[in-house]
């Protein structure tokens, strides 16, 4: 289970549709030229150890130690530029949340010889959705962004499933919230 002594602002709404968005209402990692990822990553080591369970298919997944690492200086992570980069940097908040609320997997078989002991089963693709909130200039809420992204899990030698990245993120822009659409 996970970490009972961090302290996150995070929860599980529903949209209109009856799909769950992650709610996460603070944004820790900021910065005008871009995210400080050491720091990002830092913060995920405090994840390390724990497992949590996809509501959808009861499958128990875990943060390994090449979590941080990986989700912080990955391919995919050094690109990332603007709001998706504060995106991903954000939503490491609310990783508990993403698992067990990811949905539509797909599997693909392991093709990389350097992953031939770390994701020996192949690779399992869920999706997750969250929300950032937007500040206006008197420092309260005006609205959220919600984003689409694909959650990486690989399945190891050890027959776990350990998350390994997130990507593909993308803004919904046809579901901007304001603050006042939100209930729990």
């Amino acid at each position: 289970m996970g970490n009972s002594s961090r302290k996150r602002n995070v929860f599980v709404i529903r949209d209109a549709n009856g799909n769950n968005i992650v709610v996460i209402n603070d944004i820790i990692f900021k910065g005008k030229r871009g995210i400080k990822w050491d720091d990002v990553e830092e913060y995920l080591r405090s994840y390390v150890g724990d497992f949590y369970t996809i509501a959808d298919s009861n499958e128990i997944v875990f943060i390994g130690p090449d979590l941080p690492d990986e989700y912080a200086h990955s391919e995919y992570t050094i690109i990332l530029k603007g709001a998706n980069e504060k995106a991903k940097a954000n939503a490491a908040q609310g990783l508990p949340e993403l698992i067990n609320t990811a949905t539509n997997v797909a599997f693909t078989e392991n093709s990389k010889i350097k992953h031939q002991k770390d994701a020996l089963y192949g690779w399992y693709k869920y999706e997750s959705r969250f929300a950032l909130p937007i500040f206006g200039n008197d420092g309260e809420v005006e609205r959220y962004n919600v984003y689409h992204a694909a959650m990486i899990f690989r399945h190891a030698k050890d027959g776990k499933k350990y998350l390994y990245d997130i990507m593909n993120i993308k803004k919904e822009t046809s579901n901007l919230f304001q603050s006042e659409d939100f209930t729990q």
